[in-house]
């Protein structure tokens, strides 16, 4: 055999065992770790998916919920998990693009014990208030917080979530003074709203939006730069009230740094196919999202730019979580 032959033979010999992993994945049962309580964006993705890869790949993917420390605990799961593929991670803006710089020290190293996947789909927060509020609008909302700085209060899905630093940038861009009380999800932070306990909240859209239309809360505006697919009629908040403002939520799966690249090719790949069936697209338009996915690679880059400009706007307005 020519030294070249050698070569190619060690190269394909060494390719073997990820080739096997890639084919023979997965082995046993997926847990889908969604780093919120029930009723979430993050966990109604979950619930849409799990069915869909259990029925293309032949195992069960399990819901698991963790919530804790703005994602961060399901985050830390996953990534001092066994790094095989068999558990992923329903992850979102607020765990893996804010929290990087809005926590000074995390129990876990976001750019190498976490790997990613895919985007699953890109949404935004709806501003929503109590119905006593009276403001109907961005414009009165802001109106109404200069002439009573630090009385009215907001509740947000924890510490370091995407609504924690929607609504912070809204305070900065606006120049008024707010309180922030923080909840574990958006299912809690929302039941205060309601009872009329907190006044406002820049909800995740899955939640939020069946209490707009039973009209236990008002519905103000969307954050995204562009009016939304499912809410075409709602202004955004740069459109009603406070140009240049633009909060664009994405959520994707992640999985444990260290998995065979040729194992989260597959699954990404699965992924695009899930995401690109008209049933899967029309049940995550109907939560307010729009579904997509991406390469490893480009959702890679695409984190690592969310990082950097969360971490712009972190600094900025000197927010901390620890």
């Amino acid at each position: 055999m020519t030294s070249t032959l050698r070569i190619f033979a060690a190269a394909a010999l060494a390719a073997l065992p990820v080739v096997c992993a890639a084919q023979n994945y997965p082995a046993k049962t997926v847990r889908l770790i969604v780093g919120f309580p029930p009723g979430g964006a993050n966990d109604v993705l979950a619930r849409v998916l799990g069915p869909e890869f259990n029925k293309a790949l032949g195992q069960s993917f399990v819901v698991e919920n963790r919530s804790g420390v703005g994602g961060n605990l399901a985050t830390e799961l996953v990534a001092k998990a066994s790094p095989d593929g068999h558990m992923l991670l329903v992850g979102s803006t607020g765990p893996q693009g804010i929290a990087p710089t809005l926590y000074s020290k995390l129990p876990f190293d976001p750019a190498t014990q976490i790997a990613a996947v895919s985007l699953i789909a890109i949404s935004g927060n709806l501003v929503v208030v109590h119905p006593s509020l009276p403001v109907k609008n961005v414009r009165e909302l802001i109106a109404l917080a200069k002439a009573r700085p630090g009385q009215l209060s907001y509740a947000s899905q924890g510490n370091g979530s995407t609504g924690h630093l929607a609504t912070e940038l809204f305070k900065s861009l606006a120049k008024i003074d707010m309180v922030h009380i923080p909840y574990k999800g958006d299912a809690l932070a929302l039941i205060d709203v309601i009872a009329g306990e907190v006044p406002l909240l820049f909800s995740g859209v899955p939640p939020g939006l069946p209490h707009v239309r039973s009209g236990r809360v008002r519905l103000l505006a969307v954050t995204p730069g562009r009016r939304l697919k499912a809410l075409p009629d709602v202004p955004t908040v740069a459109e009603s009230g406070l140009p240049g403002y633009d909060v664009t939520t994405w959520y994707g799966l992640f999985t444990t740094g260290g998995t065979d690249p040729a194992v989260i090719d597959k699954i990404a790949l699965e992924t695009a196919k899930i995401v690109a069936r008209p049933h899967v697209q029309e049940d995550i338009a109907r939560q307010g999202m729009e579904a997509t996915s991406s390469s490893p690679a480009d959702f890679k880059r695409f984190v690592a730019q969310e990082v950097e400009k969360w971490g712009k706007v972190v600094r900025a307005i000197g927010a901390k979580a620890d």
